[in-house]
């Protein structure tokens, strides 16, 4: 029994969720729109201000995408109503990030500055220059996009340089002692 798959999608004011032939969904809202195609053999169906995921059988294959649909569109309408936002911090002495009209330059201690062009639908602020914030409506995309920022220099254990989540708590280890 799928515990997430079971529970119902509530739809905020604003939002409205549309399912077509082939269980292509449409969700609509304030912030944007988002459209996703999911297998046709599960029931999406709006109830009232709700949307219910139901399963036809309670075979192997179709119990294990009945809570992963159900996430993803809840996903959908969370985007669509309030956004995602992932808030990146950069430490480390010369390391910075500025914003190029729509590229990020992130300078992370290597002989060159890294470009990165900004995915389509994603919003970059940079209130500092250590600190980038991620937002849009789309939840893969934007974590998608912060994990590539960090893998341009991961933090390291020693010194606490690199590009961190803001949440991230980096487990510091102490270095080599000279023997007496």
């Amino acid at each position: 029994m799928s515990r997430i798959g079971n529970k119902l999608i509530n739809i905020p004011a604003g939002v409205t969720v549309a399912v077509a032939e082939g269980n292509l969904v449409t969700v609509k809202g304030p912030k944007g729109e988002l459209k996703a195609k999911f297998n046709s053999e599960l029931t999406i169906s709006v109830e009232g201000t709700a949307v219910v995921v139901k399963r036809p059988n309670d075979t192997k294959e179709i119990k294990t995408i009945h809570g992963t649909t159900r996430a993803l569109l809840n996903n959908m309408v969370v985007g669509v109503s309030e956004g995602f936002k992932k808030t990146l911090e950069i430490n480390g002495v010369g390391y910075r990030a500025q914003m190029q009209g729509k590229k990020l330059i992130v300078s992370a201690g290597y002989s060159h500055n890294v470009e990165m062009d900004v995915p389509e639908g994603l919003k970059v602020e940079l209130p500092k220059n250590t600190q980038i914030i991620i937002s849009g409506i789309d939840k893969q995309v934007v974590g998608q996009f912060a994990a590539e920022i960090r893998d341009i220099r991961k933090p390291e254990p020693y010194k606490g340089k690199g590009i961190k989540y803001d949440y991230e708590v980096i487990r510091r280890k102490e270095g080599k002692t000279a023997k007496k």
